[in-house]
C-alpha cells in the first residue's frame, strides 16, 4: 500500500501574522487524533491537526483492534475497509512448553456487524484515516507543525507552533493532546506520570513465511493468537504469535531485564532466534524493534482547556491489546462531549466526566496489565512456582484456566459510577446496566443496531414506537435476540449516549424522566 503523506503548507494564521481562532485543535496525527478529528468533522466541528511530522511513522507497532474499536472506525467511514484488509480472529490457544495449557473465544455468540479482533499494522490503519481526514472539509491535517508553547486563559488557549517558515501563534477554544508517550504537551502542561515502569525487553520481529509454509502447524486460513510460556525454542521466557495482513507475522520475544539490547538488535541474532521458533521453515525479516514498557497515566486528563488522550495520557503493557484501542475509546469519550460543549448543550460537568470516566478506564487497564505482565515476567521463586502450578493445572482443570494470564485482550470499560448515568429505579433481569457498553445485534429491516446508533443519542423502544423530542427512536423487537441481550420484554426503553454507552433505562415509557436522563447525560442534571 501507499501510505499518503500531509505535507507541510502555510496556513492562513503565518500569511495573515494574525491567529484565527478555532474550535478546536488536535495536536498528534497518529491513531487517536485523526479518529478524534473525524469524529468532531461528522459533528459539524472544524478542527486543525498539527503533528511535526509530515508522514506516517514506519513499522507496523499497534497490530490488534478490538470490536468496540472497529465499531468506531465504521461509525467515520473506514471500519469495513480496516475489517476487510486486516485478519479477523477471535480465538486463542496459550502453550506451556510444548502442550496446550487452554484455549479461549473472544466472541463465542453470533450476531455482532464487527468481529472480536482484527489485525492490520498500524501503518495501513492510518493511511486510512489519514486519507478519510484529507476528504473532509472540516479538517485542515497539517505537517511539520511542531507545538513548542500554550498558554491558557479564560477564553481560549494560544499555542505557538514553529515551522519550516518560522514560529506562529494559533488560537483555540479547546486543545486535545494526542501526541503519544512523549507527549510534548503534557510536558508543557506540569503533568507527571504515576504508575510502573517494567524493566524487562522485549523483542518485536515482524516476518514473511515462505509459500506453503506452516510451521509449528501453524494455518494462515485459521488465524489465532498464541502465547508460549517457557517453550523450548526460547526457555525460561515467554512468545506471542499473531498473524497480521499482506503474510507478514508478528513475534514477540521477551528477552528479560538483562539483556544486552545492542547485541540483541543484530540480524543475525533475531533471525536465530525466529528460526528457532519457526521450526527452520524459510522467512524474511521485514522489521524489529526492542521495547520495554510502562503501566502508568497522568495525574489528570483536563487542565483547562487542554485534555489528553491516548498515550499521552495513560500507556499499558502491549499483552491486550489495550494501547491503541483504549485512546480510539477516549476520544470516542470526548467528542461528542466537545462538540455538546461547542454548541452551549454542555458545560463543563460533561468535560470532567471525560476525565472521571477515562481515568477509571486507564486504571481498568493498567490494573489488567500489570498483571499480566507480573503472571508472564514473575519477579521471585514463589510467584515462578505459582505460575507453574496454574500452568500445569489449566491443562487438565477448568478452575485454573482464569489464573492464567498471557494478556487479557481489551474490552470497553464500564462506567459503573458515571456522574451523567441515571441509575435504575426498577429490577432488570439482565442486560447493560447504566454505564455499560451497548451490545450489538442484527436489526430485523436489515443492517446493524451499532450502524442505527449512528454517534447519537438514541432511545431505544422495544415492542412498539414511542416519541421524545430531540432524541432519535430505534424501534426494536420485544423479544428476539436484540431483547435478550438487553434484558427487555415489550415496552422497555433503553437511552444510549452518543458513544454507545447505556445513560439509562425502564420497564415503561415516561416522557419526563427520559428528558431527565439525557439533561444528566449531558452534565445537566435537573
Amino acid at each position: 500500500m501507499q501510505l499518503p503523506t500531509y505535507p507541510y503548507h502555510q496556513s492562513l494564521e503565518q500569511r495573515s501574522g494574525q491567529p484565527q481562532r478555532r474550535p478546536v485543535v488536535v495536536v498528534g496525527a497518529g491513531p487517536v487524533g485523526l479518529t478524534l478529528a473525524l469524529d468532531l468533522a461528522r459533528r459539524d466541528v472544524p478542527v486543525v491537526v498539527i503533528d511535526d511530522s509530515d508522514h506516517i511513522g514506519s513499522g507496523s507497532r499497534a497490530v490488534c483492534w478490538a470490536k468496540k474499536t472497529l465499531e468506531v472506525f465504521d461509525r467515520l467511514g473506514v471500519g469495513e475497509a480496516v475489517a476487510r484488509e486486516g485478519v479477523r480472529w477471535q480465538r486463542g490457544r496459550v502453550f506451556h512448553g510444548e502442550r496446550e495449557a487452554y484455549s479461549f473465544d473472544l466472541l463465542p455468540e453470533a450476531g455482532h456487524k464487527m468481529p472480536a479482533m482484527v489485525n492490520l499494522q498500524q501503518d495501513q490503519v492510518e493511511a486510512r484515516l489519514v486519507r478519510a481526514a484529507q476528504l473532509e472539509a472540516r479538517i485542515e491535517l497539517r505537517g511539520r507543525h511542531e507545538l513548542i508553547g500554550l498558554e491558557q486563559d479564560g477564553e481560549g488557549v494560544t499555542l505557538n507552533v514553529r515551522t519550516p517558515d518560522g514560529l506562529f501563534d494559533m488560537r483555540a477554544d479547546w486543545v486535545v493532546a494526542c501526541d503519544g508517550a512523549r507527549s510534548p504537551t503534557r510536558a508543557m502542561l506540569g503533568l507527571g506520570f504515576t504508575g510502573q515502569v517494567f524493566e524487562d525487553r522485549f523483542l518485536i520481529a515482524d516476518v514473511t513465511l515462505a509459500p506453503g509454509a506452516r510451521p509449528r502447524g501453524l494455518d494462515p486460513a485459521r488465524p489465532e493468537r498464541w502465547f508460549w510460556f517457557d517453550p523450548p525454542f526460547h526457555r525460561g521466557q515467554s512468545v506471542l504469535l499473531h498473524a497480521q495482513a499482506d503474510g507478514l507475522w508478528r513475534i514477540d520475544f521477551q528477552l528479560g531485564r538483562d539483556a544486552d539490547v545492542e547485541a540483541e538488535k543484530q540480524p543475525e541474532r533475531i533471525k536465530a532466534r525466529v528460526g528457532a521458533m519457526l521450526d527452520g521453515a524459510p522467512f524474511e525479516l521485514a522489521w524489529s524493534s526492542i521495547y520495554q514498557f510502562a503501566c502508568r497515566r497522568a495525574e489528570r486528563f483536563r487542565v483547562g482547556r487542554v485534555l489528553l488522550a491516548g498515550d499521552a495520557a495513560h500507556q499499558v503493557s502491549p499483552f491486550g491489546a489495550r494501547g491503541a484501542n483504549s485512546g480510539v475509546q477516549d476520544v470516542d469519550n470526548l467528542g461528542w462531549k466537545l462538540a455538546a460543549v461547542l454548541r452551549g448543550e454542555g458545560g463543563d460537568v460533561l468535560l470532567d466526566s471525560y476525565e472521571f470516566e477515562r481515568i477509571e478506564a486507564a486504571d481498568d487497564n493498567i490494573g489488567h496489565s500489570t498483571r499480566a505482565t507480573d503472571f508472564i515476567s514473575p519477579k521471585s521463586l514463589l510467584s515462578r512456582r505459582l505460575r507453574k502450578a496454574a500452568l500445569d493445572l489449566a491443562e487438565h482443570t477448568e478452575f485454573a484456566k482464569p489464573l492464567v494470564n498471557s494478556g487479557r485482550l481489551s474490552l470497553p470499560t464500564e462506567h459503573v459510577d458515571s456522574p451523567l448515568s441515571t441509575l435504575d429505579d426498577q429490577v432488570w433481569a439482565g442486560g447493560p446496566s447504566p454505564g455499560f457498553p451497548a451490545p450489538d445485534a442484527p436489526l430485523e429491516q436489515g443492517g446493524w443496531l451499532c450502524e442505527a446508533l449512528a454517534g447519537d443519542f438514541a432511545l431505544l423502544a422495544f415492542g412498539w414506537p414511542v416519541a421524545v423530542e430531540g432524541v432519535r427512536l430505534i424501534t426494536l423487537p420485544g423479544e428476539g435476540l436484540a431483547a435478550t441481550r438487553y434484558g427487555a420484554r415489550p415496552g422497555s426503553l433503553y437511552l444510549v449516549r452518543p458513544d454507545a454507552i447505556v445513560a439509562a433505562r425502564w420497564h415503561a415509557f415516561d416522557a419526563a424522566a427520559v428528558h431527565a436522563a439525557v439533561a444528566r447525560a449531558h452534565g445537566r442534571p435537573e
